[in-house]
Protein backbone atom coordinates (compact mmCIF):
# COMPACT_ATOMS: atom_id res chain seq x y z
CA UNK A 1 0.00 0.00 0.00
CA UNK A 2 1.30 3.30 -1.00
CA UNK A 3 1.33 5.88 1.88
CA UNK A 4 0.66 9.88 1.16
CA UNK A 5 4.66 10.12 1.59
CA UNK A 6 4.96 7.99 -1.37
CA UNK A 7 2.86 9.50 -3.28
CA UNK A 8 3.83 12.79 -2.63
CA UNK A 9 7.59 11.80 -3.48
CA UNK A 10 6.21 10.24 -6.85
CA UNK A 11 4.14 12.96 -7.81
CA UNK A 12 7.48 15.18 -7.18
CA UNK A 13 9.20 13.31 -9.15
CA UNK A 14 7.00 13.17 -12.13
CA UNK A 15 7.30 17.16 -11.86
CA UNK A 16 10.65 17.62 -12.48
CA UNK A 17 11.61 17.86 -15.97
CA UNK A 18 14.05 15.36 -17.58
CA UNK A 19 17.73 16.61 -17.53
CA UNK A 20 18.25 17.82 -21.12
CA UNK A 21 20.85 15.59 -22.95
CA UNK A 22 24.24 16.84 -23.18
CA UNK A 23 25.02 18.97 -25.55
CA UNK A 24 27.88 17.50 -28.16
CA UNK A 25 31.26 19.39 -28.57
CA UNK A 26 31.93 21.43 -31.11
CA UNK A 27 33.31 20.23 -34.22
CA UNK A 28 36.59 22.02 -35.19
CA UNK A 29 36.20 21.87 -38.55
CA UNK A 30 35.02 24.93 -40.10
CA UNK A 31 33.21 23.17 -42.96
CA UNK A 32 31.43 20.78 -40.70
CA UNK A 33 29.99 23.93 -38.51
CA UNK A 34 26.35 25.13 -39.15
CA UNK A 35 26.51 28.96 -39.25
CA UNK A 36 25.12 29.31 -35.38
CA UNK A 37 27.88 26.72 -34.17
CA UNK A 38 30.42 28.82 -35.99
CA UNK A 39 29.85 31.76 -34.27
CA UNK A 40 30.58 29.67 -30.96
CA UNK A 41 32.91 28.18 -32.73
CA UNK A 42 34.44 30.82 -32.61
CA UNK A 43 33.95 32.62 -29.02
CA UNK A 44 35.25 29.57 -27.59
CA UNK A 45 38.27 29.34 -29.76
CA UNK A 46 39.19 33.11 -28.71
CA UNK A 47 39.12 33.76 -32.18
CA UNK A 48 42.24 31.35 -32.44
CA UNK A 49 42.19 29.68 -36.30
CA UNK A 50 44.32 27.15 -38.12
CA UNK A 51 44.86 26.98 -41.39
CA UNK A 52 47.01 23.75 -42.26
CA UNK A 53 48.87 24.27 -45.31
CA UNK A 54 49.83 21.08 -47.21
CA UNK A 55 50.97 20.70 -51.05
CA UNK A 56 49.60 18.24 -53.85
CA UNK A 57 53.07 16.17 -55.28
CA UNK A 58 54.55 13.32 -55.51
CA UNK A 59 55.98 11.44 -52.71
CA UNK A 60 57.67 8.50 -54.42
CA UNK A 61 55.56 5.35 -56.13
CA UNK A 62 53.92 4.56 -52.58
CA UNK A 63 52.65 7.58 -50.79
CA UNK A 64 49.58 9.51 -51.58
CA UNK A 65 50.17 13.03 -53.87
CA UNK A 66 48.21 14.22 -51.21
CA UNK A 67 50.79 13.08 -48.47
CA UNK A 68 51.42 16.58 -47.13
CA UNK A 69 47.99 17.86 -46.47
CA UNK A 70 46.62 14.65 -45.25
CA UNK A 71 49.49 14.19 -43.01
CA UNK A 72 49.23 18.17 -41.40
CA UNK A 73 45.84 18.02 -41.12
CA UNK A 74 45.69 15.16 -39.26
CA UNK A 75 48.24 16.53 -36.86
CA UNK A 76 46.17 19.62 -36.24
CA UNK A 77 42.93 18.13 -36.03
CA UNK A 78 44.65 16.43 -32.82
CA UNK A 79 46.02 19.06 -31.81
CA UNK A 80 43.10 20.65 -31.40
CA UNK A 81 41.44 17.82 -29.56
CA UNK A 82 43.60 19.13 -26.79
CA UNK A 83 43.70 22.93 -27.34
CA UNK A 84 40.63 23.95 -29.19
CA UNK A 85 40.68 26.21 -32.05
CA UNK A 86 38.83 26.38 -35.81
CA UNK A 87 40.53 24.70 -38.75
CA UNK A 88 40.33 25.73 -42.39
CA UNK A 89 38.99 23.55 -44.69
CA UNK A 90 42.15 21.79 -46.79
CA UNK A 91 44.73 23.94 -48.41
CA UNK A 92 47.34 23.16 -50.81
CA UNK A 93 47.81 26.51 -53.11
CA UNK A 94 51.58 26.54 -52.01
CA UNK A 95 55.32 26.40 -53.80
CA UNK A 96 56.21 22.71 -55.67
CA UNK A 97 57.85 23.77 -58.93
CA UNK A 98 60.53 21.77 -57.67
CA UNK A 99 57.66 18.68 -59.00
CA UNK A 100 56.21 19.99 -62.11
CA UNK A 101 57.41 17.49 -64.04
CA UNK A 102 55.37 14.42 -62.07
CA UNK A 103 51.96 13.19 -62.45
CA UNK A 104 49.87 14.92 -60.06
CA UNK A 105 51.68 18.03 -59.01
CA UNK A 106 49.83 21.48 -58.86
CA UNK A 107 52.07 24.32 -58.91
CA UNK A 108 49.91 27.04 -59.47
CA UNK A 109 52.27 30.69 -60.16
CA UNK A 110 53.64 32.66 -57.34
CA UNK A 111 51.67 35.40 -57.53
CA UNK A 112 48.46 33.56 -57.26
CA UNK A 113 49.72 31.83 -54.14
CA UNK A 114 50.64 34.94 -52.48
CA UNK A 115 47.20 36.38 -53.03
CA UNK A 116 44.82 33.59 -52.64
CA UNK A 117 46.81 33.19 -48.93
CA UNK A 118 46.38 36.99 -48.47
CA UNK A 119 42.27 36.80 -49.78
CA UNK A 120 42.14 33.62 -47.48
CA UNK A 121 43.46 34.89 -44.55
CA UNK A 122 41.69 38.35 -44.90
CA UNK A 123 38.43 36.41 -44.96
CA UNK A 124 39.45 34.13 -41.94
CA UNK A 125 40.25 37.24 -39.86
CA UNK A 126 36.28 38.99 -41.17
CA UNK A 127 35.12 35.90 -39.88
CA UNK A 128 36.27 36.09 -36.19
CA UNK A 129 39.58 34.95 -36.78
CA UNK A 130 41.97 37.31 -35.33
CA UNK A 131 44.84 35.27 -34.47
CA UNK A 132 45.61 33.18 -37.36
CA UNK A 133 48.08 29.97 -37.33
CA UNK A 134 49.45 28.71 -40.76
CA UNK A 135 50.79 24.99 -40.13
CA UNK A 136 53.10 24.12 -42.64
CA UNK A 137 53.03 20.52 -43.74
CA UNK A 138 55.19 20.90 -46.89
CA UNK A 139 59.19 21.46 -46.87
CA UNK A 140 59.05 23.95 -50.35
CA UNK A 141 57.04 26.22 -48.31
CA UNK A 142 59.76 26.74 -45.93
CA UNK A 143 60.75 29.93 -47.43
CA UNK A 144 57.24 30.99 -48.73
CA UNK A 145 55.38 31.37 -45.75
CA UNK A 146 57.69 33.22 -43.76
CA UNK A 147 58.20 35.72 -46.61
CA UNK A 148 54.35 35.97 -46.38
CA UNK A 149 54.17 36.53 -42.46
CA UNK A 150 56.77 39.56 -43.10
CA UNK A 151 54.53 40.95 -46.15
CA UNK A 152 51.65 41.19 -43.35
CA UNK A 153 53.71 44.68 -42.03
CA UNK A 154 52.63 46.13 -45.81
CA UNK A 155 49.42 47.66 -44.27
CA UNK A 156 46.99 48.05 -41.49
CA UNK A 157 45.67 44.29 -40.15
CA UNK A 158 43.11 43.92 -37.21
CA UNK A 159 44.61 40.72 -37.21
CA UNK A 160 47.66 38.52 -36.56
CA UNK A 161 49.49 35.70 -38.37
CA UNK A 162 51.60 33.23 -37.07
CA UNK A 163 52.91 30.46 -38.79
CA UNK A 164 54.31 27.52 -37.92
CA UNK A 165 57.50 25.39 -39.36
CA UNK A 166 57.70 22.02 -39.58
CA UNK A 167 57.95 20.33 -36.24
CA UNK A 168 61.15 19.48 -34.36
CA UNK A 169 60.74 15.84 -34.24
CA UNK A 170 64.00 14.80 -32.83
CA UNK A 171 63.26 14.33 -28.93
CA UNK A 172 63.82 12.40 -26.35
CA UNK A 173 62.59 8.61 -26.49
CA UNK A 174 62.26 9.28 -30.58
CA UNK A 175 62.67 5.67 -32.27
CA UNK A 176 65.63 5.41 -33.76
CA UNK A 177 66.16 6.28 -37.67
CA UNK A 178 67.25 3.17 -39.90
CA UNK A 179 68.26 5.37 -42.86
CA UNK A 180 70.55 7.79 -42.81
CA UNK A 181 69.34 10.33 -45.39
CA UNK A 182 65.49 10.52 -45.11
CA UNK A 183 63.98 14.14 -47.06
CA UNK A 184 60.76 13.11 -49.32
CA UNK A 185 58.68 10.10 -49.16
CA UNK A 186 61.04 8.23 -47.09
CA UNK A 187 61.06 6.89 -43.52
CA UNK A 188 59.87 9.58 -41.73
CA UNK A 189 57.13 10.60 -43.70
CA UNK A 190 56.07 6.87 -44.72
CA UNK A 191 55.65 6.01 -40.57
CA UNK A 192 53.71 9.45 -40.11
CA UNK A 193 50.96 8.38 -43.30
CA UNK A 194 51.04 4.76 -41.84
CA UNK A 195 49.41 6.41 -38.71
CA UNK A 196 47.44 9.07 -40.63
CA UNK A 197 46.07 7.20 -43.54
CA UNK A 198 47.51 3.71 -43.32
CA UNK A 199 45.15 2.46 -46.26
CA UNK A 200 46.63 4.65 -48.42
CA UNK A 201 50.10 3.60 -48.50
CA UNK A 202 51.53 0.69 -50.76
CA UNK A 203 55.14 0.29 -48.66
CA UNK A 204 55.76 -2.56 -50.92
CA UNK A 205 56.60 -0.12 -53.86
CA UNK A 206 58.95 1.52 -52.19
CA UNK A 207 61.43 0.25 -53.84
CA UNK A 208 60.57 0.65 -57.06
CA UNK A 209 62.33 3.98 -57.48
CA UNK A 210 65.45 5.16 -56.28
CA UNK A 211 65.41 7.72 -53.54
CA UNK A 212 69.08 7.99 -53.42
CA UNK A 213 70.60 11.47 -53.80
CA UNK A 214 72.36 11.95 -57.41
CA UNK A 215 74.26 15.13 -56.25
CA UNK A 216 74.37 16.13 -60.24
CA UNK A 217 75.22 20.01 -59.00
CA UNK A 218 78.55 18.79 -57.04
CA UNK A 219 80.59 21.03 -58.94
CA UNK A 220 79.08 23.95 -57.16
CA UNK A 221 80.04 25.39 -53.81
CA UNK A 222 77.69 24.91 -50.80
CA UNK A 223 77.14 28.87 -50.82
CA UNK A 224 75.43 28.89 -54.19
CA UNK A 225 72.29 28.24 -54.50
CA UNK A 226 70.06 27.69 -57.61
CA UNK A 227 66.25 26.91 -57.69
CA UNK A 228 67.21 23.27 -59.66
CA UNK A 229 69.21 22.18 -56.84
CA UNK A 230 66.21 19.71 -55.96
CA UNK A 231 66.07 18.21 -59.24
CA UNK A 232 69.78 17.71 -59.37
CA UNK A 233 69.49 15.58 -56.75
CA UNK A 234 66.28 13.75 -56.79
CA UNK A 235 65.10 13.82 -60.11
CA UNK A 236 62.46 11.02 -59.32
CA UNK A 237 61.09 13.35 -56.20
CA UNK A 238 61.82 10.99 -53.72
CA UNK A 239 64.67 11.30 -51.07
CA UNK A 240 65.15 8.44 -49.06
CA UNK A 241 63.74 4.64 -48.28
CA UNK A 242 60.04 4.60 -47.70
CA UNK A 243 60.48 0.76 -47.06
CA UNK A 244 61.84 1.31 -43.73
CA UNK A 245 59.15 3.01 -41.84
CA UNK A 246 57.15 1.63 -39.09
CA UNK A 247 54.07 2.58 -37.38
CA UNK A 248 55.88 2.84 -33.95
CA UNK A 249 57.92 5.93 -35.09
CA UNK A 250 55.06 6.94 -37.21
CA UNK A 251 52.76 6.90 -34.00
CA UNK A 252 56.08 8.96 -31.96
CA UNK A 253 56.34 11.40 -34.69
CA UNK A 254 52.28 12.33 -34.90
CA UNK A 255 52.31 13.06 -31.23
CA UNK A 256 54.93 15.07 -30.86
CA UNK A 257 54.09 17.09 -33.65
CA UNK A 258 50.18 17.38 -32.82
CA UNK A 259 51.67 18.51 -29.32
CA UNK A 260 53.41 20.99 -30.42
CA UNK A 261 51.27 22.42 -32.57
CA UNK A 262 48.65 22.20 -29.25
CA UNK A 263 51.26 24.09 -26.90
CA UNK A 264 51.90 27.02 -29.88
CA UNK A 265 47.98 27.50 -30.10
CA UNK A 266 48.11 27.40 -26.10
CA UNK A 267 50.90 30.46 -26.63
CA UNK A 268 49.02 32.19 -29.21
CA UNK A 269 45.82 32.42 -27.43
CA UNK A 270 47.72 33.98 -24.29
CA UNK A 271 49.79 36.40 -26.67
CA UNK A 272 48.03 40.37 -26.36
CA UNK A 273 51.32 41.64 -27.30
CA UNK A 274 51.70 41.06 -31.03
CA UNK A 275 48.41 42.88 -31.86
CA UNK A 276 49.42 45.62 -29.99
CA UNK A 277 53.01 45.59 -32.09
CA UNK A 278 51.92 45.30 -34.83
CA UNK A 279 49.26 48.39 -34.68
CA UNK A 280 52.36 50.58 -33.28
CA UNK A 281 54.45 49.37 -35.81
CA UNK A 282 51.75 50.44 -38.50
CA UNK A 283 51.01 53.86 -37.01
CA UNK A 284 54.95 54.70 -36.51
CA UNK A 285 55.23 53.56 -40.15
CA UNK A 286 53.15 56.12 -41.19
CA UNK A 287 55.58 58.82 -39.72
CA UNK A 288 58.81 58.02 -40.29
CA UNK A 289 60.30 61.45 -39.95
CA UNK A 290 59.02 61.37 -36.07
CA UNK A 291 60.37 58.03 -35.55
CA UNK A 292 62.95 59.01 -32.24
CA UNK A 293 66.19 58.44 -33.38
Amino acid sequence: MKTPLHLALVSLLFAIPAAAPAQSSLSPQWEELTAPDFVSAIHQSQGVCVLPFGILEKHGAHLPIGTDLLDVRFSVLNAVKQEYAVVFPAYYFGQIFEARQQPGTIAYSLSTQLTLLQETVAEMARNGCKKILIVNGHGGNGSLLPLFAQAQLAGPRDYVVYVFALPNLDVPGRPALKTPMDMHGGERETSLMLIARPDLVHQDRATQQSGADQNRLSALPGSVYTGIWWYAKFPNHYAGQGEAATKQLGEFDQNTWSRQIAEALKAIKADSESLKLQTQFFNDAQHPLDTKQ
